[in-house]
């Protein structure tokens, strides 16, 4: 009976202490998911810490301007007396009249006419650049430099120059075009100087781009026997898609703002001649401000305006998201 005692005597301390160490051990692995919790939420904090200032910059110029614009939307101001309370009937306005709709294409025909020759004129540039030829660091200077000088005083030295009767460019030419003044003309050559001042900051990205590709693959490539077209199109377009979608991004809402650059090629007078060059920007300009001061409208057409932008933009997010990504080494 002794030894039976004995033997259970010693199987319950043994179970005692597993049961102590398995408390134990639990005790301490609560201790170490909270300090692991207490950590993380003081890295949270100091991450919002640090993020607070530029918190502050996009509620402030951001957000609470998007508010105020949506607010006076929906009211009917012209600057000079108290606002009144309409609702939607600016943007009832906006969709059962044309004015705004025909500034909405002529600005889709200039993206579309701006646009595509940017990306690709930006990319030859950028290719060519990246050959490292001499004189190519003077050259990315000489593209872009139009691109950091002001939009409305290159469109007044363009003006000049497009001017039919003493203009350099009808003096080169040896005839007189009216650039600015025929309608099948105004607008092409609103896009041609508009993609002229764009095309350096879009190939400054593409160059930094494909200075990130390993040459040994360039090398294996031709040696593999393609040529030009082929390393354009089978290398050096797959392997840039990130920087596409962001110079297409960046391009496009660009091309909807576009509004200093036509100011001045048109000497204040946006959509001459005949409503061919009245793009988006310039439209809401007009009603804002010269077009009785319609206030209300103005905002409602801004509204319109950013939805569309941000629609178009996340159709172009989820396109290229499905972009495939190289890792070399």
């Amino acid at each position: 009976m002794a030894e039976v005692k004995t033997a259970e005597s010693f199987r319950a301390s043994a179970a005692n202490a597993g049961g102590e160490q398995a408390g134990g051990a639990g005790q301490a692995g609560g201790v170490q998911r909270k300090t692991l919790r207490a950590r993380h939420r003081k890295e949270s904090l100091t991450a919002y810490l640090m993020l607070s200032p530029s918190l502050v910059g996009v509620g402030l110029f951001l957000i609470v301007p998007f508010l105020l614009v949506f607010v006076i939307s929906l009211t009917d101001w012209n600057l000079i007396s108290d606002p009144s309370f309409v609702g939607l009937a600016n943007y009832e306005w906006l969709f059962t009249g044309d004015s705004f709709t025909k500034s909405l294409i002529v600005t889709v025909a200039f993206t579309a006419l701006a646009l595509p020759t940017s990306i690709f004129l930006g990319l030859l540039i950028a290719i060519g650049l990246n050959r490292g030829l001499p004189g190519s660091t003077f050259l990315q200077l000489m593209y872009v430099l139009p691109w950091v000088c002001a939009p409305l005083t290159l469109g007044i030295v363009w003006r000049w120059m497009l001017d039919p009767s003493n203009g350099l460019i009808n003096s080169v030419i040896g005839t007189r075009i009216e650039w600015m003044s025929n309608t099948s003309l105004a607008l092409p050559t609103v896009a041609f100087v508009y993609v002229w001042q764009n095309i350096g900051y879009i190939s400054l990205f593409y160059l930094a781009g494909l200075q990130s590709i390993p040459p040994s693959l360039i090398e294996a490539a031709k040696l593999d026997g393609a040529g030009s077209f082929r390393l354009l199109t089978k290398m050096y377009m797959p392997m840039l898609r990130p920087t596409t979608f962001f110079v297409l991004i960046t391009t496009f809402i660009s091309s909807f703002q576009a509004f200093d650059l036509v100011y001045g090629l048109t000497d204040g007078k946006p959509g001459y001649p005949g409503g061919t060059t009245d793009l988006i920007a310039a439209h809401i300009y007009q009603t804002a401000f010269r077009g009785g001061n319609q206030l209300g409208r103005a905002s409602a057409m801004a509204v319109i305006l950013l939805a569309i932008i941000l629609v178009i933009t996340f159709v172009q997010q989820r396109y290229f998201s499905k972009r495939t990504v190289y890792e070399l080494d």
